[in-house]
């Protein structure tokens, strides 16, 4: 009796790592991470017992002073896996995020370390930024998945990844210590051949026509 096993892949293109050049959409742009550049706007759009929740669920911070901060800053624009990224909204940098634990032979690569300010928070360039990243990574770098881990307690980061069409695909049960607690991890990700449909979703949601005045919603994202 032949034994069950996967369908063949055609080779893949050769492994594109991103290379941090800016990604443009309509609303947003993601801009390699530069700390002098960067820095100063980040943390006054971020600083403040008031903004300490944004880092809960993150493996670093809060920051009680600008110094802190931009260390933790220019370490990130070291690193390349993760390689970090600004979220340029007009002139104003209002939040962070990062391609992550590429592997570029098997065609994945991940979405992390996602830090939004609160004038950011809940706006269609915030929803853009993450459009941005997957377009990227299915169109640019060629990849067959697109990650979504977080916190299996980070109830804001499950919405998100469901609404942006990613499929939860379980939970992985002490999954690392992050702070020195314990964190079960919730899996999501996007594959190639689902990409098309959610694509056409984004795009008409982020269309012009679709916010008013005030650059209220008209109709919700589907991406179903």
């Amino acid at each position: 009796m032949p034994q069950p096993i996967g369908p063949l892949v055609h080779p893949l293109p050769p492994g594109i790592l991103p290379n941090l050049t800016p990604i443009t959409g309509r609303y947003m742009q993601l801009v390699a991470l530069n700390p002098d550049t960067h820095g100063p706007q980040l943390w006054d759009s971020m600083k403040g017992k008031q903004n300490e929740g944004l880092w809960t669920y993150l493996f670093s911070g809060p920051y009680v002073d600008e110094k802190s901060f931009q260390e933790w800053l220019i370490s990130c624009a070291s690193k390349r896996d993760p390689w970090f990224y600004t979220y340029v909204v007009g002139e104003a940098a209002l939040g962070m995020g990062s391609f992550m634990r590429a592997d570029p032979t098997s065609g994945v690569i991940e979405l992390g370390n996602i830090l939004i300010s609160p004038p950011m928070q809940q706006t269609r360039a915030s929803s853009e930024a993450t459009y941005l990243f997957m377009r990227h990574a299915f169109e640019v770098l060629g990849c067959r998945r697109f990650e979504w881990k977080c916190n299996a307690l980070n109830a804001p980061s499950i919405r998100a990844a469901k609404r942006f069409g990613f499929t939860f695909e379980g939970i992985f049960r002490q999954h690392m210590i992050s702070k020195g607690r314990n964190r079960d991890t919730a899996w999501f990700a996007v594959i190639d051949s689902e990409w098309p449909r959610i694509k056409a979703g984004f795009e008409a949601w982020l269309a012009p026509e679709n916010f008013d005045a005030q650059g209220q919603q008209k109709a919700k994202l589907q991406v179903a």
